[in-house]
Formats: structure tokens, C-alpha cells, sequence
């Protein structure tokens, strides 16, 4: 079977395809991750337009092979780094080896993989007692007397035994067999792909690898396994399709690939940036900040809500109160054009809702490659002003603790 062509194309791009290059199974996945805003599949006199969202990755279909590339806001370079502060897992060694070819995202996290995989394998897979039923021509174990008087009828020739061994077939190990097995259909680097058969071996594989994400969900760390749990963010990641942490879930969509939403990232990435920033100066997030929402009753259909991205709990001078200030992160490149009205009217009800009422304030996070920039924002009406919000732009050049150092400064 010939390689399937390859289609290169950025964020928010469109790439005209053939109509012998979609399969009917390719037009129903693709239509499926349509559904949930990854990219866009339109007809078109001469086949198909296909248009990505802000949507990076790899997409392996019957005919073709999909490949988004990050277009503005978080450099390759700094991509994985960013990714790894999302997910709160260390940065890999791979990070420094940025492959400056198309398929580089996807080969970082299957390297990624890969680095911790590796290191497993170095100190030593975990092993647990697993139970196995055999037969054999001595007791070993425990005697199963139910299948010894059936199969048997009571000779004792060859007994049927329960034993438990100390084994590497255990979920740890399955879920991470089940993701190289999807990373070497992923990769594109005859070097990785080697070193990804190398190890394959070692790792036994779950029957399916929705099973596998089911084990990951079922997942407890002790002292025993948490050396896993990066192996295990990374495997997530390739059985997932993409996504961070539980931002993308399986909607039974079969394509394979690895598609990772940069909005999610985004969201991700400033939440735990807001929450690290103002911790050194008392501040905290509110847990559960994300689930009190502003709500609408009364309208038809269902009630509607307002939700930050962020809500933190800043300290007040001296005697006063501590106050609430509302977060939202942007994916947009809001350092080139002004901030929407829509995003306005938003960000007006967050500081509403939230802010002090002497002091309604409300912060737009967004990324900007090359620096930081902070500008405010003062919304007045015929009695005064409304609120104010706070632009900031956070430099995706820079490494995610000088982001931390720059927010924690500005909202301090």
C-alpha cells in the first residue's frame, strides 16, 4: 500500500483536496472532529476544502496524511515547553531538540515518550503479583478444585492451579505499550521509529487502546508508581489524540492522530500561571473559581452561564479585604488588533459579577511572541466609569518561569 500523501498546512489555513483523496470513512471522521471545532471540511466544485482552526498537529487518514503547524503566538521551539507547564509534567530533554520539519510536533511527544520510557526501562520496570490460571504437573500456587473436578473428573495427573507471580504485564506498563504502539504510527523519523521498535518489546500492550485510556482514568499514584506519571501524561496524549490533561475526551471519533487545540493550551497554561504568579504575595486561586458561574434564568431553553478561566483571590492593604479578580484567557493576537466587543461586554460582566463594586476590574491574558506588554482598558458610561480592564500579553519567546515573574509583578 503506497504512503499516504502528505498535506501541509498552519492554523486558520485551508488546503484544497481532490475528491479521490478522501475515503467515505475519511469524509465521516473528518466531519466528526468538525463537530467539535478541530478544522473545517467544505465542498467545493473540485473536491474538498479543508480549513484547520486553531487546531496543531497530525492527522493520519486512508489517503492522506494532515499536518497542521502551529502558524503565530507559541514558536516551535517553545512549544513543548509550553506544553509540559500545561500539563505539570518536567520538560523533556527533547524540548532542546526542536525537529524544524513538519511533522515535529508529533515527533516531540512521541520523543517525549520515548525519554521516559527509556528511563523506565533504566531503573527498572514496576512488577505486581498477577494472577494466572494454568496447568501443571505439580502444585504450584492454589489448587482451583472447581476446574480440577471438572476437566479432570478428580485424575491428578495435571493439576489446575491459580498462581501469582510478580509480573511486568500490569496497567502501568500496558497503557505505555499502547502508546508507543500508537507513536510509531505517528512518527516520521526513521530514527525514532527504530528506537520506539527498540524498546516495544519490553512493555506489554492493553487489548484496545480505549482500554488503556481507561486504565489511565482509573489511575492512582503511591510511592510504588509515581515515577509513571510523566510516561503516563505523555501516553495519555498519544491514545487521546491530543489534548491537555482531560480537555479533549473521546467522542468516538476513530481517526488516528494527534490533534492538540491551542485554545485548551492556552487556558491551561494560564491557569497555572496566574495561580504560581500571585502565590508569593499571599494570593491564591479560588477553588472551584471555574464553577461559580453568572448565571441568566428566565430566557427559553436552558439556563445560560458565565464562567472565568481564572479566579483568584488577591490580598488587601493593610485592614482591607481581600477582593476577586476574574481571569479569562485569549487565544487571539489581541498585540496586533484592539480587543472585540464581544470580549469586551464579556470581560465587563466577569468584573460585574466578581470585582469589588468601588473597584470593578477584570484581566484578558493573551499571547504575544517577542515581548511582554500590559495596556488598560477604561470602559465609561454617562455616570462614569464601568470597569476596567487589563490587556496582557504574555511573551511565548520566553520560558514559562519569566512569564510567572512578569504576571506576578503586574498583578501584584
Amino acid at each position: 500500500m503506497p504512503d499516504p500523501t502528505s498535506v501541509q498546512l498552519g492554523e486558520y489555513e485551508t488546503a484544497v483536496l481532490e475528491p479521490d483523496q478522501l475515503t467515505p470513512r475519511d469524509i465521516d471522521r473528518l466531519h466528526a472532529l468538525q463537530a467539535r471545532g478541530c478544522l473545517d471540511l467544505i465542498p467545493d466544485r473540485t473536491g474538498w476544502r479543508l480549513k484547520a482552526d486553531a487546531t496543531v498537529g497530525v492527522l493520519l487518514l486512508d489517503r492522506v496524511r494532515v499536518v497542521i503547524s502551529p502558524k503565530f503566538a507559541i514558536p516551535g521551539e517553545q512549544l513543548m515547553s509550553w506544553l509540559a507547564y500545561a500539563l505539570g509534567t518536567p520538560v523533556p530533554a527533547t524540548a532542546r531538540r526542536w525537529a524544524t520539519g513538519p511533522d515535529g510536533y508529533a515527533d516531540l511527544v512521541a520523543s517525549a515518550l520515548l525519554e521516559e520510557c527509556e528511563r523506565l526501562l533504566r531503573e527498572g520496570l514496576r512488577r505486581d503479583y498477577v494472577c494466572r490460571r494454568r496447568v501443571e504437573p505439580v502444585l504450584r500456587g492454589r489448587l482451583d478444585v472447581v476446574a480440577q473436578t471438572t476437566r479432570r473428573y478428580g485424575q491428578l495427573d495435571q493439576l489446575h492451579v491459580r498462581t501469582f507471580d510478580r509480573e511486568t504485564d500490569i496497567w502501568d506498563n500496558r497503557v505505555l505499550g499502547s502508546a508507543i504502539k500508537a507513536a510509531l504510527g505517528l512518527t516520521s523519523s526513521p530514527d525514532l521509529a527504530r528506537a520506539l521498535h527498540g524498546i516495544a518489546s519490553a512493555f506489554p500492550q492493553a487489548p484496545t487502546p480505549s482500554a488503556a485510556v481507561r486504565a489511565l482514568d482509573r489511575s492512582h499514584y503511591t510511592r510504588l508508581n509515581a515515577r509513571y506519571r510523566p510516561a503516563h501524561t505523555w501516553a495519555r496524549l498519544l491514545l487521546c489524540g491530543g489534548g491537555v490533561t482531560d480537555l479533549l475526551s473521546d467522542h468516538g471519533t476513530t481517526a488516528d492522530g494527534l490533534l492538540l487545540p491551542m485554545p485548551a493550551l492556552w487556558e491551561a497554561v494560564v491557569r497555572r500561571l496566574g495561580t504560581e504568579a500571585v502565590s508569593p504575595y499571599g494570593g491564591h486561586a479560588v477553588l472551584g473559581g471555574s464553577g461559580i458561574g453568572i448565571t441568566v434564568r428566565g430566557d427559553l431553553g436552558n439556563i445560560s452561564a458565565f464562567r472565568p478561566d481564572l479566579l483568584l483571590s488577591l490580598p488587601g492593604h493593610d485592614e482591607a479585604p481581600s477582593t476577586l479578580l476574574p481571569i479569562d484567557a485569549k487565544y487571539k493576537r489581541y498585540d496586533c488588533h484592539g480587543v472585540s466587543a464581544a470580549d469586551v461586554h464579556q470581560l465587563l460582566t466577569y468584573s460585574c459579577g466578581y470585582a469589588a463594586a468601588d473597584a470593578p476590574g477584570a484581566v484578558i491574558v493573551h499571547p504575544q511572541p517577542g515581548s511582554h506588554a500590559r495596556r488598560t482598558l477604561q470602559v465609561c458610561g454617562p455616570r462614569g466609569v464601568l470597569g476596567v480592564i487589563h490587556v496582557l500579553g504574555i511573551n511565548t519567546h520566553a520560558t514559562p518561569e519569566q512569564a510567572t515573574a512578569w504576571i506576578g509583578s503586574v498583578l501584584r
